[in-house]
């Protein structure tokens, strides 16, 4: 749907990045081991917890990550959350997957950690021009791409 041309507009650029992404989890323990133990990112703890999410922290409802570029990643417990198909590869939402950078000297690490600690792999790892990929799922089945940019050696 494009606006008219009249229409009110934000100028280009201004929206700087993402600042978070908030994702439904069923099971918030299995969650936080797969984001925080296996894919190693931070989690906010103590007084790094924003003060409007302090209770919801301590109460188990919510998780909160934070990537080395501040992007935030925000995990909701929802333990009525219905599986989203028992064919992890059926699309469940307008989301396609969430995708992490790594360095490309880590990468063979990721696939190693990945297989080691049994997490499905939907497909990969692939190399493209744009760099190597490997798709897995996350506990809920939200599909997950772990991706660098070229090595010098590839």
């Amino acid at each position: 749907m494009a606006a008219p041309s009249s229409a009110l507009k934000l100028p280009k650029q201004t929206l700087h990045g993402i600042h978070h992404i908030a994702l439904n989890v069923q099971n918030m323990t299995a969650s936080r081991q797969f984001y925080g133990d296996i894919l190693g990112l931070h989690e906010l703890t103590g007084a790094e917890v924003p003060k409007t999410l302090k209770d919801l922290v301590a109460e188990g409802k919510i998780a909160n990550f934070k990537l080395p570029d501040s992007t935030v990643l925000d995990l909701f417990w929802e333990p009525d959350l219905a599986p989203p198909h028992l064919n992890p590869r059926q699309q469940f939402t307008r989301a396609n997957h969430l995708a992490f950078d790594i360095a490309p000297e880590l990468f063979d690490l990721a696939i190693a950690v990945l297989r080691q600690n049994q997490i499905p792999i939907d497909h990969g790892p692939i190399s493209r021009p744009t760099g190597r990929g490997i798709y897995c799922y996350d506990p809920d089945g939200f599909l997950i791409e772990i991706r660098c940019n070229p090595g010098h050696d590839d």
